[in-house]
């Protein structure tokens, strides 16, 4: 018999799980973590004891709540944590669990894969001691340690001083905050904010923390380059007085969050091209459905809107999932969710705002900054390639191999576009997206396939 299937057991895997236990619909729950909870509120290991409080700060409350939810459906539902979707095609998903394939068959399914950061390389990323803000918050929150003893954290986003606030409030030495978000841009996008005061209120408490304990936070500022040896040693870094150095032996940075959607391009999903993320991202309506008429989308993996919108849009789709097999479902609570997705829709245009994507990286990084880790390709090989006349990303793929090695482009792919939007003189609209490929993570050689 064919499974209701949810993939992703964040904020939004969750809350679609538990609509759908309640109208007594028993769904298939896939996530590649050990225990539920997302990126946001990842988990800590059983064994560890610090406190909700210690882990999440004011987000203790939502995490509790979503972790005990998760907690009570585990008998209602067929969850199978540990499980990586690989592959999905003509209503089958491939999965690898313990190092074994297996393929599960769906009528419907929830993708709610969450986000991943959004890297523009420097010279020196690749070194031992560089992080994103992502895999910081991971190894604080999952692993109970930080990446280094003096950690500057770089980029820009929301993300930015929340990581950095965690660390510094768990005890951690932060040097240095590098916001390349001039102040003047956050002002002016304040209005805009003032439609969630509340979270709005924490990003500035979070801010002023850092600098009422001593921490430099440094905004309209670019991280030029990352220098060492074996590992981090220090860091340049300029703004509009001039060039800087850091001593430190560890840097956290990122440009805000990418939609991870390559399970929604191999169903068969239609994308199209989004200003707010600057991304092409799977098309759906305010309910969640999609181009395909079996597959929802719901969460940050559709676009970036933060966790509340991601428990929203969980229960949005869960709901028109139900709709669609013939449950009855009560048009107030539909109305209600997406009145409150468009508020925070309204919010996230503000943050865009605060925190603006630095259009000038891609004109200037140089020519041999390791661009695609995995396939060695350097920012010069892209420019190579477009100045031979290739301008469609998947072109510039079949040249100088960006994009397809281990990450299939999950960490290139955007900086990629990037570039050869720049060297083309295009929008970078214009440039396409990266075609999904399977396996979307690497597996082991000799699977064997379960039936």
């Amino acid at each position: 018999m064919k499974s209701v299937v949810i993939i992703g057991a964040g904020p939004a895997g969750i809350r679609a799980a538990q609509t759908l236990v309640e109208h007594g619909v028993r769904p298939v729950l896939l996530d590649e973590a050990a225990r539920g909870g997302g990126q946001i509120y990842r988990r800590q290991p059983a064994n560890f004891k610090r406190s909700a409080v210690k882990l999440y700060g004011f987000e203790a409350r939502k995490a509790n709540a979503l972790h005990q939810t998760i907690d009570t459906l585990r008998e209602q539902l067929d969850y199978r944590p540990e499980t990586l979707v690989w592959n999905a095609e003509d209503g089958t998903l491939d999965t690898l669990h313990d190092g074994h394939a297996a393929r599960l068959e769906f009528s419907k399914v929830i993708v709610a894969t969450g986000a991943t950061d959004r890297i523009l390389p420097v010279p020196g990323w690749t070194l031992p001691g560089v992080y994103s803000l992502g895999a910081a918050q991971i190894a604080l929150k999952f692993q109970g340690c930080a990446i280094g003893e003096r950690v500057v954290f770089a980029g820009s986003g929301p993300l930015l001083y929340l990581v950095a606030y965690q660390y510094a409030k768990a005890g951690a030495k932060v040097v240095a905050v590098l916001d390349s978000s001039p102040f003047s841009a956050q002002a002016r996008a304040l209005p805009g904010l003032l439609s969630q005061p509340a979270t709005l209120a924490k990003g500035i408490y979070y801010r002023g923390w850092l600098t009422a304990h001593g921490i430099a936070v440094h905004q309209g500022a670019t991280l030029n380059r990352i220098d060492g040896e074996q590992r981090v040693q220090s860091l340049k870094w300029s703004d509009s007085n001039g060039q800087h150095q850091l001593d430190c032996d560890a840097v956290a940075f990122a440009h805000g969050l990418r939609s991870e959607t390559q399970l929604a391009d191999l169903l068969g999903c239609e994308f199209a091209w989004n200003p707010l993320n600057r991304a092409w991202l799977p098309t759906r309506d305010n309910a969640g459905r999609s181009s395909i008429a079996q597959v929802y989308l719901a969460g940050d993996g559709a676009g970036i809107m933060g966790a509340d919108a991601a428990e929203m849009a969980g229960e949005r789709a869960a709901l028109a999932l139900l709709e669609d097999i013939g449950y009855l479902i009560p048009p107030q609570r539909p109305a209600q969710l997406e009145q409150s997705l468009k508020r925070i829709g309204d919010f996230r245009q503000g943050l865009e705002r605060a925190f603006a994507f630095p259009e000038h990286w891609a004109a200037e990084v140089a020519d041999d900054v390791m661009v695609c880790r995995c396939e060695e390709v350097r920012a010069g090989d892209i420019r190579e390639v477009v100045r031979e006349g290739h301008w469609e990303i998947n072109r510039v793929k079949a040249h100088c191999r960006v994009g397809m090695g281990r990450c299939q482009g999950r960490m290139c792919g955007a900086a990629a576009a990037e570039i050869i939007a720049r060297e083309s003189q295009r929008p970078v609209s214009e440039i396409g997206r990266l075609r999904a490929q399977a396996p979307i993570k690497p597996l082991p050689f000799g699977l064997e396939i379960e039936a």
